[in-house]
């Protein structure tokens, strides 16, 4: 046992992290670990935090280890953020917190799992303890590419870079580590891109993967502009019952836990001033939370929709490439031989549009309903 070994596909990053937890003249104080979605950044974070903590540079069951794998390590500090993005006041924190020394372990390490979401003050805030680094503490930042970092931040951090794991190495550690059938681990890997986490709840969950293959199947109902209306109208319904479903039943237990611990009394129709303030205060975090996870969700179902195009386009060519949406593959002949190549690539260009454009704020419905518009399959 290793705790490497849910690192599935990533040799030349176990290597390189694992020689280092061995030799700490070759460790550098800053590390940024970059790949796409699903590749395993935050888990090799912490297996790295684990090897540096460990006797044995992570042997995987003893209490460094664990700990340090699971986030309750004294010295190790993880930082996820639910939210839109990851505050100054957050980013001084962290500075506070890297400026002492290991209590228990070898190393203090300080984990960002999205450094792509530091605004500028909070990347300028850390840029001081990357400078001047202090002794014993190790920063490991991780973020999908190089260039969703702030090039300060980046410039002072050693990069490894991440990739996409095999689809068969996923169903191996689904079938391995969750005990997941063969059959259908192998199509929930090939379903989520090699995306782990997504394939590891498509495994296991009936309504994730009803709700896929309908994202899947919206491209050969695309025939007018009210089936692009309605379609848009549909991706976004499924991003807004999915946040509420996640975080309905979480915000209340956070406020009624909250209002506890001010010693308040729930039932109240008027709170104090200060309780309103401290309930304010927490509405406005648990509405990023939601802002974040709806989006967070659409774009898996962009991903999801981009799939079958990209089959299509497979098919198209005759290419010798596993098909994503195996299991769909008579709706994938279906949709190459509506549209040509060139219709295919515009179709997937719309996609892309539409992802960078909910990231960079524009209405949700709004930036569906322009995509789905260009999606309308050609008449012959």
């Amino acid at each position: 046992m290793s705790v490497w070994d849910d690192l599935v596909g990533q040799s030349q990053t176990v290597a390189t992290l694992s020689r280092a937890a061995g030799n700490p003249a070759a460790m550098t104080h800053a590390w940024l670990l970059t790949g796409p979605p699903g590749s395993g950044r935050s888990n090799a974070a912490r297996a790295f935090a684990a090897a540096l903590n460990c006797a044995e540079q992570g042997c995987g069951h003893c209490r460094e280890c664990r700990t340090s794998l699971d986030g309750t390590h004294a010295d190790v500090t993880v930082v996820a953020t639910e939210g839109l993005s990851i505050r100054v006041e957050d980013a001084r924190r962290l500075v506070t917190e890297a400026s002492h020394r290991p209590s228990v372990g070898q190393w203090r390490i300080v984990i960002i799992e999205d450094a792509d979401r530091l605004t500028e003050r909070a990347a300028d805030a850390l840029l001081k303890a990357l400078e001047e680094p202090v002794t014993r503490t190790v920063w490991v930042l991780c973020a999908p590419s190089l260039e969703d970092v702030i090039i300060t931040i980046r410039s002072r951090s050693r990069h490894v870079r991440l990739r996409t794991p095999p689809a068969d190495a996923v169903a191996d550690l689904l079938v391995r580590r969750d005990g997941i059938d063969p059959a259908m681990a192998m199509y929930a890997a090939r379903a989520a891109q090699s995306h782990i986490g997504l394939a590891r709840r498509l495994a296991r969950d009936e309504g994730a993967r009803i709700r896929r293959r309908d994202v899947v199947r919206m491209s050969g109902r695309i025939h007018t502009v009210p089936d692009a209306i309605g379609a848009a109208a549909d991706l976004a319904a499924i991003s807004t019952e999915e946040s509420t479903a996640s975080t309905g039943e979480r915000d209340a237990a956070e406020r009624a836990r909250l209002l506890e611990t001010l010693g308040a009394d729930p039932g109240a129709r008027t709170q104090p001033p200060h309780i309103r303030s401290q309930l304010a205060s927490l509405e406005k975090e648990q509405k990023a939370r939601a802002t974040r996870l709806a989006r967070d969700v659409v774009d898996r179902s962009l991903i999801d929709l981009l799939s079958i195009y990209r089959d299509a386009l497979v098919m198209r060519f005759g290419a010798p490439i596993d098909l994503v949406n195996e299991g769909l593959r008579s709706d994938v002949e279906s949709l190459a031989r509506a549209m040509n190549p060139e219709e295919l690539l515009a179709a997937m260009t719309a996609i892309g549009t539409a992802r960078e454009r909910i990231d960079a704020n524009v209405p949700l419905l709004l930036a569906l309903e322009a995509m789905a518009v260009s999606l309308r399959l050609p008449r012959r």
